[in-house]
């Protein structure tokens, strides 16, 4: 091409790429923002390590609902998805939280970690459930379609993934194990009556 003649990007990629500049300055801000406040629940760099460990994980939900529809991973879905990353931590906060109040009364390791899964499990559900059928309206508009789509798969895949990785990652990080039949000890199996 001649000297005088200049490529630029315009239209819909260009107003993207001006739209998500704002908010790539703000990320950073927003990361140390949630970190200091997660710190503070948690007062400890373990059991904040394990809280953050899971919002990535809700990409998995992210790219499991728009591939398949075909939908853009523009401003507003990457909107949907800084939202998702706080309800995931959200999550994370409650599991890890029941696990370190049931340990305060007394419960081993292993029974705070089974029974805090399993109480929690509910009301982290149907909180997953009510966000992502709220968002179905939406799901069909061009503008907020992608954020819908974004945030569904997300709640979706990162809950049901959250309830299995936290409180296994817990067990890894504190190096909780299962008691062992007949040691007699808080939560411990019953012997097995082949050992006898």
């Amino acid at each position: 091409l001649p000297p005088s003649v200049q490529i630029v990007i315009g239209g819909t990629v260009e107003s993207s790429g001006q739209s998500q500049a704002p908010i790539a300055a703000v990320v950073p801000v927003m990361l140390l923002i949630m970190a200091t406040l997660v710190m503070i629940q948690m007062q400890s760099f373990r059991l904040s390590l394990i809280v953050f460990a899971a919002a990535p994980l809700g990409l998995i939900g992210v790219v499991a609902a728009l591939v398949p529809f075909r939908v853009p991973m523009g401003f507003v879905a990457i909107l949907g998805i800084l939202a998702l990353i706080g309800i995931l931590i959200r999550n994370s906060i409650i599991l890890v939280h029941e696990i370190q109040a049931l340990l305060a009364r007394g419960r081993s390791k292993w029974d705070a970690v089974f029974e805090a899964s399993d109480s929690r499990a509910r009301p982290i559900l149907l909180t997953a459930a009510a966000a992502s059928l709220a968002l179905i309206p939406i799901s069909r508009q061009v503008f907020w379609g992608p954020m819908a789509f974004a945030m569904m798969g997300g709640i979706i895949a990162g809950t049901l993934i959250t309830l299995l990785f936290v409180p296994a990652l817990y067990c890894v990080v504190f190096g909780v194990r299962r008691p062992q039949p007949g040691t007699g000890g808080p939560g411990a199996l019953p012997p097995d009556p082949r050992d006898i």
